[in-house]
């Protein structure tokens, strides 16, 4: 065994036991022990680390304690460069990709609102969700941060907000969300891509005022549903903008009508 100090700053000790938080915590670790490994037993989940410093000097998360090591463990930067020093976290590759857990069908409905492909279904147990993270590149999305600490979990968050909106807030300034948002390109349903769809093809479906007032529409191939710009849009644009600023490019994409998706179902 050999014993090593670590501190923890700022919203990281939001997820320590309350003797722990503020100050130097000493404890014992076994020998090969890594960074990972302890400040997980701590309480943090290595997705929520930033930064580690071991004795003054930037490290990885696979680093190697000994005896009487000083590990300063940080959360995300907001305002500090940092980017010549050992990150911790990173984005997967490629284009963003989500699952969350039970708790976050809203936060998943708004997310597939902006356009980002997010599995949720709240029979999901947790590790269903850490499979579809490491075989997909998914990043989780969790109320339980014993779920970010799964083998496999990559990518992820602890989505400390409590409503929607605000959650979409937390996610899209942790993960840049805005300069990647495509607004009402995917089923708010089943997250399947939408189409454009000519008027006469879905004139059946539609309620006698949409057919009298809208020409432009958008159809899910997997459920079926139709999509128009309706009467809830500015609603949900001002929600994506309150969250993200102005990510809405009417020239570029469609938009849903919340109701909708209750009424033009097939037939």
């Amino acid at each position: 065994m050999v014993a090593a100090t670590f501190r923890f700053y700022a919203g990281l000790n939001d997820l320590l036991a309350r003797d722990r938080r503020g100050g130097d915590v000493t404890v014992p670790c076994a020998r090969h022990a890594t960074a990972k490994h302890m400040i997980e037993a701590l309480g943090v989940p290595h997705t929520e680390v930033e930064l580690v410093l071991v004795n003054g000097r930037s490290a990885g998360l696979d680093v190697l304690l000994e005896e009487g090591d000083r590990v300063a463990v940080y959360p995300r930067f907001h305002r500090l460069d940092v980017a010549d020093l050992v990150r911790t976290t990173a984005q997967p590759p490629g284009r963003l990709r989500f699952v969350a857990d039970a708790h976050l069908g809203a936060l998943a409905r708004l997310l597939r609102m902006a356009g980002f492909d997010t599995i949720y279904r709240n029979t999901l147990a947790g590790a269903e969700i850490a499979a579809l993270a490491g075989d997909e590149g998914r990043i989780v999305l969790t109320r339980d941060r014993e779920l970010l600490k799964r083998r496999g979990v990559a990518y992820g968050a602890w989505v400390r907000a409590r409503a929607a909106p605000a959650q979409l807030a937390d996610v899209a300034e942790r993960f840049g969300l805005a300069a990647r948002a495509r607004p009402f390109t995917l089923c708010l349903h089943c997250n399947a891509p939408l189409r454009s769809v000519p008027k006469d093809a879905v004139l059946a479906r539609l309620p006698p005022m949409v057919r009298a007032t809208r020409d432009a529409f958008r159809t899910c191939d997997r459920c079926g549903r139709v999509y128009w710009k309706g009467s809830h849009w500015q609603r949900m644009k001002a929600m994506l903008e309150a969250a993200m600023g102005d990510v809405m490019d009417d020239a570029m994409h469609d938009a849903a009508d919340d109701d909708m998706p209750r009424r033009a179902t097939p037939r």
